[in-house]
């Protein structure tokens, strides 16, 4: 039974069924930490060691679980911490609740110790934040908490004086107006689907389409049978944006994997030539990997409102859950050719060719293909693949093949780095028992290596495969292909990982040569306990896109003349690669 006010949030967190709790303690949390302490045999806490990690683990369960992360941090410094992670939940629409601490209720703005006012601070990256006054407010503000980022697809903040923690629980403060028990801990995902009208135009508009394309993203996971059938009956191609790299397979003969700079060239040759564009639960922001305006007709799902037209012109919005409204088209769907659909799919024989031999190549130094290509050999069915912002996204989403009931991810809009390690922390702990993987580069894992430590402590079961090329790759080649600029301030300080990983407590390897990557991933994977995997790889193997534009073409030669290190030997690289990736 609740004797002060951080018993009742914590009682009514357990409520709403929450389990896990990731964060870091602090003074200005001391009274919630002491009722996480009495309650710990219903609601797990998992210590981090930086509260950044706690809020990426938490945003790393949502997304794996589909249930509330949430994470905790202390009053001032420890806050500010959180928000890189919960930046990351706001841009990839995933319900995570935040609770901090505050300094002392009646020495607030009075330039106290660590009194940051985290209430103002979390305003932009928040859909519900508020303070807790009372005793009697603290279960209002929880139940609109949890409900608002379940309901809205966002962070929640709750911002919790250290005084008011440690108050007794009464009724003395309570209002006439605020009736005690009226706060209901329920909530139900949506199945929301738009008036039969509206389909039937959605309907209509595709069934004039002679080469459609379905553009799905994470909003369609859970919709695997459905997506394969819209595409057998429309004779199109289902392409992924890569948050939904799971909603099919990607040795399914409906997709052509993803789009953009780590997409496929079938992919962007599908959007190039349809007329047709079906959006399903994505909000891709690269528009120029879209059909250009008054190319394409197009009917965009999503459950989001403010999202209908956001990134391509719309004939038709549905508003609704992907799974509900699919069901409801595709009686309506007339049945097509499929002659565009095997136009995709003769393309992507040759793009699997070309995947396999960059992945089976022997060249010294090892090629990061590599690494990510003996892997995918290696996964379960089951896996839960993490990867980080990089050159490591690519290798990622070109080599590791989503089957089974695999799960991936990694941070999307926010494309921030040092997400992987602790998403992993977030999976292993809610599906202990199954593979957990991530693929991280040396830059990204750097920042938040010390939760190698967490592994260890927590004892879950995480291989941590690091492609260690010395240097901020992705950046590297931004500069010169984008930017026609020669690298500069993207290198860095070599770091042995796997000699961290054994003063951590983990179990550590070195990949330096193709020969032996299977036989040290094998060992890795099936050792128990954590690993860490750091693989020596070739830092001047771009990450080409699946079609090279003219511009930048252009832009990389022109990197290459004005003093680019190395340039001849990233030359001597690309002429090996042949640069096939248009097919």
């Amino acid at each position: 039974m609740a004797k002060q006010v951080a018993d009742l949030i914590v009682e009514r967190l357990i409520e709403w069924g929450v389990d896990t709790i990731f964060g870091f303690p602090g003074d200005g949390v001391d009274g919630f930490f002491e009722s996480l302490r009495t309650h710990a045999d219903k609601l797990k806490f998992i210590q981090v060691r930086h509260e950044e990690a706690a809020a990426f683990a938490a945003v790393g369960y949502a997304k794996y679980t589909g249930r509330l992360g949430v994470c905790c941090a202390t009053s001032g410094p420890g806050g500010v911490h959180l928000l890189n992670g919960l930046y990351d939940a706001k841009c990839d629409q995933q319900p995570v609740l935040a609770i901090t601490g505050h300094t002392f209720s009646d020495l607030i703005g009075m330039d106290y110790q660590q009194d940051v006012d985290l209430d103002k601070l979390f305003m932009d990256v928040s859909v519900f934040n508020e303070r807790v006054m009372s005793a009697p407010h603290a279960v209002n503000v929880v139940d609109m908490a949890v409900r608002t980022a379940y309901g809205r697809k966002g962070v929640s903040h709750i911002c919790i004086p250290k005084d008011i923690q440690e108050w007794p629980v009464t009724e003395k403060h309570r209002s006439n107006a605020n009736v005690a028990h009226h706060s209901g801990d329920w909530a139900v995902p949506s199945s929301a689907k738009p008036a039969q009208s509206l389909i039937q135009e959605a309907a209509d508009v595709i069934n004039v389409g002679s080469k459609v394309v379905i553009f799905a993203g994470r909003g369609a996971l859970g919709c695997s049978e459905e997506l394969a059938h819209l595409a057998q009956t429309v004779g199109g191609p289902v392409v992924k944006a890569l948050l939904g790299k799971a909603v099919l397979p990607d040795r399914s003969p409906y997709t052509t994997g993803g789009l953009g700079l780590l997409g496929t060239a079938p992919s962007v040759d599908a959007m190039e030539e349809c007329d047709t564009l079906i959006m399903i639960g994505t909000s891709y922001p690269y528009m120029e990997f879209l059909p250009k305006p008054g190319q394409a007709k197009c009917v965009q799902i999503e459950i989001n409102p403010t999202r209908i037209g956001l990134r391509h012109q719309v004939d038709v919005g549905l508003v609704g859950d992907a799974k509900t409204i699919l069901t409801a088209l595709m009686p309506l769907l007339k049945t097509k050719n499929h002659k565009f659909l095997k136009k995709s799919q003769e393309r992507m024989k040759s793009w699997f060719g070309l995947m396999e031999e960059r992945g089976t190549r022997k060249d010294m130094p090892m090629k990061p293909q590599v690494v990510t290509h003996t892997l995918n050999k290696l996964l379960k069915d089951d896996a839960i693949v993490s990867s980080d912002s990089g050159t490591i996204a690519t290798w990622t989403a070109r080599h590791v093949d989503i089957r089974g009931t695999m799960q991936f991810s990694l941070s999307g809009s926010l494309a921030t780095m040092a997400n992987g390690l602790p998403y992993s922390i977030g999976a292993a702990v809610a599906y202990p028992g199954r593979q957990v993987v991530c693929v991280v580069g040396d830059g990204g894992l750097t920042m938040l290596m010390g939760d190698i430590a967490t592994l260890v402590k927590y004892k879950l079961q995480v291989c941590v495969i690091v492609i260690k090329n010395n240097v901020l790759g992705q950046i590297k080649w931004e500069q010169m292909i984008l930017e026609g600029n020669p690298e500069f301030g993207v290198e860095l300080e070599p770091i042995d990982f796997a000699m961290v990983a054994t003063a951590c407590g983990a179990k550590g390897y070195t990949i330096e040569r193709p020969e032996d990557a299977e036989d040290i991933l094998r060992e890795a994977l099936a050792h128990n306990g954590p690993t860490v995997v750091q693989a020596v790889v070739d830092p001047n193997e771009p990450p080409m896109p699946g079609k090279i534009t003219t511009e930048q073409a252009i832009h990389f030669a022109e990197a290459l003349a004005r003093g680019q290190k190395d340039a001849l030997k990233i030359m001597k690289t690309i002429a090996k690669d042949k640069i096939r990736e248009v097919i």
